[in-house]
């Protein structure tokens, strides 16, 4: 199976009632508040150390079946530069993609570099529900 380095859209950041351990790293977050500030239709989303798809793609996800993740609830609140810069847009419902896999081997994994690999049918799956602005790469194992 082909893997590929994703980098979603930030379409925001960790906000005010997100409670985590920076004391390592990568932080490890116990209750994720995501605050967007710009969003454009991704259904995958992130601010480090985390990710967010909307609820239509975990049902997409569930019913395929995959491997390398959990889902959570998430705080989703929106900024005031949010409401000033995208007038009337609706969010969808987001919910947590905590990524527990290995790289290259389930369907989610986080590279020795924190960043997320996902397999080829996730990559298809996400591409048919919407990343425009998402960074794809080819992933061939750990950069050393």
């Amino acid at each position: 199976m082909q893997y590929f380095y994703i980098e979603p859209n930030v379409a925001g950041g960790l906000g005010n009632h997100t409670v985590l351990d920076p004391s390592v790293h990568p932080p490890i977050v116990t209750k994720l508040h995501y605050e967007v500030e710009g969003w454009f239709g991704d259904v995958l989303v992130t601010t480090f150390p985390c990710y967010l798809v909307t609820e239509e793609a975990q049902r997409a996800l569930q019913k395929m079946g995959f491997s390398g993740a959990t889902f959570a609830d998430v705080e989703v609140t929106t900024s005031e530069e949010f409401h000033e810069d995208q007038p009337g847009q609706e969010l969808p419902p987001f919910v947590w993609l905590k990524v527990n896999g290995k790289a290259g081997r389930d369907d989610f994994g986080i590279a020795a570099n924190y960043n997320l690999v996902i397999s080829k049918r996730v990559l298809e799956l996400l591409e048919s529900l919407g990343i425009p602005f998402a960074v794809v790469e080819p992933y061939d194992g750990e950069q050393q």
